[in-house]
């Protein structure tokens, strides 16, 4: 057997761990949500930590795995998230998610304004060095570290590191604190016009107000960062010369895992959340649409970064609020049953507002069109399609971003296992869906490349043929029209109803 990496995706829903080979095959893995404190705004970190090692202990156990053959450990997983942590390592307070909008109004009052709702001379400063911008709402790593230093002394006193949860995960198996220009993409404080700088950008973080005393020291991408921690190593039963890489964002990880590492190669994922993504050759910002170029995966290379908020957790709110006792395995078979169009019902997903196409914390999500002939099956197709209508709007804008149509479009994502919706997004969207094998596993596959490649095992060339595609989903022809019909409101439903979603939650 080659080189074995301890890999370990850290998804909104918790952690998946497992141990894959140095070209990407999945020898072992497994799967454990975890639990949210206080909701979906945060989560605690230290029960992540309790959980990876549970599971890799449980894969040497019973995995058929032997610890002497790990050769290294990585980590990927949800970003725009942050730790605080002491000097150790260990979490002096709960992880504040990518959802955690307290430090809105300290963001509002440090870059909020007229302009697509950024003060101009601000915007243009960001836009110019970083690419992007904190949100005024809130939301980031920069509204974050507001939020505790101003509003929780109790904490800002332990606390050493503001980590994402990556570079946090990534500490706790090495001791070293670290992160890179991809792991701090979405606090925006680095001049991403030289991507061999590492370092911030003084301006940007004397504009932001966060304590440049907590921002983890930055290392080169692919790189390595040091072995795995004595400790751990024998805590776990893997090798003390295990080398640990610098922790990967899903988006970078998600383009790594399906192949899809060439410039402008699409790839698209449908988990929690959504994006449709490619590897771009230089520094962009569609401030309008909510996209940029973000520091990507070698010298030089930047990749396409945009977010749909919600997909499979839309699916996830459906299910407990209108179908508790139905499993995922019949409400695939319900939207299966009904007809393409969902007998004209549309589903907005924007459950806890949207970040692209459109940016709006505001807005809501619903069904319209509903009838009393309306089935529970339409229900359930209509969710899915509405995720997937608002996946072609996204699409629209990230084809404009590149300057080309994506065709063929690779998938992963837990939400790909379901044939139904794979189906329903190359119908909607009109693009050919190739989906990778055990898209679940998928960003486990992308951490067990990563240490190939910064061990020399693989090369990027390599890769589109080491990750395979168990199946293709083409358009049908016949569910065009309907389709057209539909997504003609569908972006008519967000401009009719802003007004509303402004007035109604403020």
């Amino acid at each position: 057997m080659t080189g074995l990496v301890l890999a370990v995706d850290l998804g909104s829903g918790g952690p998946k761990v497992g141990y894959v080979t140095v070209t990407g095959e999945p020898v072992w893995w497994w799967y454990e949500r975890a639990d949210a404190v206080g909701g979906a705004e945060v989560q605690d970190a230290e029960v992540w930590w309790e959980t990876v090692v549970t599971a890799a202990r449980r894969g040497l156990a019973e995995g058929g795995v032997d610890g002497r053959d790990v050769v290294g450990v990585a980590v990927t997983g949800q970003w725009a998230s942050t730790v605080p942590v002491d000097a150790t390592g260990r979490p002096v307070a709960e992880c504040l998610m990518w959802s955690d909008t307290r430090g809105g109004e300290y963001s509002l009052k440090r870059f909020g304004g007229p302009v697509a709702g950024y003060a101009p001379r601000v915007l243009a400063t960001w836009l110019r060095r970083s690419g992007g911008i904190p949100n005024p709402a809130g939301a980031d790593p920069v509204a974050h570290m507001l939020h505790l230093e101003h509003d929780r002394p109790e904490v800002t006193a332990r606390a050493r590191w503001y980590l994402e949860p990556v570079d946090y995960l990534t500490m706790r198996f090495t001791g070293v604190p670290a992160a890179t220009l991809m792991s701090m993409t979405a606090a925006w404080l680095t001049d991403n016009r030289d991507l061999s700088s590492l370092a911030y950008d003084p301006v940007l973080v004397r504009l932001s107000g966060v304590n440049p005393s907590r921002l983890p020291p930055l290392v080169a991408g692919g790189s390595v960062v040091a072995p795995v921690a004595p400790e751990v190593a024998e805590l776990i039963g893997i090798a003390p010369t295990a080398q640990v890489v610098p922790g990967v964002p899903d988006l970078h990880n998600a383009a790594i895992g399906s192949g899809c590492v060439a410039a402008y190669r699409p790839h698209m994922s449908l988990g929690t959340s959504s994006w449709v993504s490619c590897p771009v050759p230089g520094k962009k910002t569609d401030v309008i649409r909510q996209m940029a170029a973000v520091p990507g995966l070698g010298d030089g290379n930047y990749l396409l970064a945009n977010n749909q908020d919600n997909a499979g957790r839309c699916l996830e709110w459906f299910r407990a609020g209108f179908a508790p006792e139905v499993s995922y395995d019949d409400l695939e078979a319900l939207a299966a049953a009904a007809e393409p169009g969902s007998g004209g019902v549309l589903f907005t997903p924007w459950l806890n507002g949207e970040r692209s196409p459109i940016d709006d914390r505001r807005a809501r999500g619903g069904f319209h069109n509903v009838s009393l002939g309306t089935t529970r099956a339409d229900l359930t197709r209509a969710v899915l399609e509405g995720v997937a209508m608002n996946m072609r709007w996204l699409l629209a804008g990230a084809e404009h971003f590149a300057g080309r149509r994506f065709d063929p479009i690779r998938l992963i994502g837990g939400c790909a296992r379901m044939d139904v919706w794979c189906q329903i997004l190359a119908d909607v969207c009109d693009r050919t869906i190739e989906r990778v094998a055990d898209p679940l596993a998928g960003g486990l596959r992308g951490a067990g490349l990563t240490v190939g490649l910064a061990l020399g095992e693989v090369r990027a060339a390599d890769l589109p043929d080491l990750v395979p595609v168990d199946r293709v989903f083409t358009p049908d022809p016949r569910h065009r029209a309907t389709y057209d019909r539909l997504f003609s409101q569908f972006p008519k439903l967000y401009s009719r109803n802003k007004k509303m979603f402004s007035h109604l939650n403020r």
